[in-house]
């Protein structure tokens, strides 16, 4: 018995060493492809928080949830104790999505909710990993009809949708889960960006945003 359990995990065992290794070369290109990109995101979510703006986020399917992942990072903290800051998920309020949805159509679910929303000086993070999404597109183009500035996340198929956003943090490869990675791992590092940012100046070198004298300390992350 201890031998054909043996044989029935090596060939999963050597699946799983090669998903895995395939996953560590796509996070391995990441620094290459967006380190820049996301640098620049970084500064205009900065801007925006410390100007009193909000940073909203959408996403269908796994986008959506890493669009309700990334706004708690935000709103709850990431790794510092410190003052919330004002990040909204546009995919969690289910009645306004389904009337949106029924009375208007699929496709402007987030774009709706922008036009009540948005005003200028905040930030949307667009998320899509084939670039294909509508309603994550009609989101984009109503944020900047409110001035907002648009952060996009997507795959390397979705350089078209890159090309409306204000910055586009595109992940190489075309492999879904493979960009799915990539943009959880993009998104922390942009709320690490943010928080140390914001928060671990010394007081006086902060730009007065909304609790922005307040002392913070670093952390452990809840999960």
């Amino acid at each position: 018995m201890k031998r054909g359990r043996k044989e029935g995990r090596g060939p999963l065992e050597r699946q799983a060493r090669a998903t895995l290794r395939e996953a560590g070369r796509s996070m391995a290109g990441i620094e290459r492809a967006c380190t820049q990109a996301l640098a620049s995101a970084a500064e205009v979510v900065i801007a925006c928080l410390e100007g009193g703006g909000t940073v909203y986020f959408c996403g269908n399917g796994g986008s959506a949830a890493d669009a309700q992942h990334l706004a708690c990072e935000l709103s709850g903290r990431y790794l510092m104790d410190r003052p919330a800051l004002a990040a909204v998920a546009l995919t969690t309020n289910s009645s306004a999505l389904t009337a949106i949805a029924n009375d208007y159509g699929y496709q402007t679910v987030f774009a709706r909710q922008l036009e009540g929303l948005g005003a200028p000086g905040d930030v949307l993070v667009a998320i899509t990993t084939s670039g294909r999404s509508a309603s994550v597109l009609n989101a984009v183009h109503a944020a900047h009809a409110c001035g907002m500035t648009v952060v996009g996340f997507t795959g390397a198929a979705g350089r078209r949708f890159a090309a409306h956003c204000d910055h586009a943090l595109v992940a190489p490869g075309t492999a879904t889960p493979r960009i799915q990675e990539a943009h959880i791992a993009l998104g922390h590092t942009l709320c690490e960006l943010v928080e140390r940012a914001i928060f671990a100046r010394p007081p006086r070198d902060r730009r007065g945003g909304r609790g922005a004298g307040r002392a913070s300390r670093p952390g452990a992350k809840a999960t």
